[in-house]
């Protein structure tokens, strides 16, 4: 998480410096201007899209607005980013990567809620 650290460019850089790839986290309070300086330094930017805390919250809607931003600040800064997003994920939500907790765990069949999130 961005407010984590202490040093957040001391900390991205310890970590590339390990031969690690690097993200962050976007909580859904945090402004998507406290990343955009740090974007060049990250491989991966996780959007949360509810609060922290336990599985199966709603998606806040609020969060496509912020992917979408997020998404034109990396392509207008030609940087090669993966955005990930996690909570409240369904086969509708859309990302390039997620985390699927409770849409594949709460699924009464597993191998078929990852078929309908893979879009097939």
């Amino acid at each position: 998480h961005v407010e984590a650290p202490r040093h957040i460019h001391r900390t991205l850089q310890s970590i590339r410096g390990r031969g690690l790839g690097v993200g962050l986290t976007l909580n859904p309070g945090t402004p998507l201007s406290s990343i955009k300086g740090l974007l060049p330094e990250v491989d991966m930017v996780l959007v949360m899209s509810v609060n922290p805390g336990f599985g199966g919250q709603t998606f806040i809607p609020a969060s496509l607005e912020r992917i979408r931003r997020l998404r034109e600040q990396i392509e207008a800064a030609g940087l090669s980013v993966l955005v990930e997003v996690d909570g409240g994920v369904t086969p509708r939500t859309g990302a390039e990567a997620l985390v699927a907790g409770s849409a594949v765990f709460g699924a009464e069949d597993y191998a078929e809620a990852i078929r309908g999130i893979r879009g097939g």
